[in-house]
């Protein structure tokens, strides 16, 4: 599975930014797909996450500030990121799972979003 990611950049403390991931699999067969985070010298976070069905997670971090969309029928998940603070700045991961192969991870190459005034 391919997972090409788009959106990311520079912002000022306060603003928006959408990132959006596109699957090369059919919906279909996705269970989940997500957004990771990474500050250097940290490990990947789980920051966003949708789950077939429509259910969606956010760690208390983001809660009220990142909104990730469902999953559509073309394979895209979108994550609408307002009221953005410096800390937030990492490289953003698009990650996604099968409904087949629960065990292994997909990973996109990563987008850099820098929140600096």
């Amino acid at each position: 599975v391919e997972l090409v990611e788009s959106g990311g950049g520079m912002v000022q403390p306060g603003g928006s930014l959408t990132l959006s991931c596109t699957a090369s699999e059919s919906i279909t067969r996705i269970y989940s797909m997500g957004w990771y985070r990474q500050i250097p010298g940290r490990e990947r976070e789980l920051i966003a996450q949708s789950l077939h069905g429509g259910r969606t997670n956010y760690v208390d971090s983001v809660k009220g500030r990142f909104t990730i969309s469902k999953f559509n029928e073309k394979s895209i998940v979108y994550l609408q990121m307002d009221s953005l603070k410096p800390e937030d700045t990492a490289v953003y991961y698009c990650n996604a799972r099968l409904i087949y192969d629960l065990q292994y991870d997909y990973w996109g190459h990563g987008t850099q979003v820098i929140v600096s005034s």
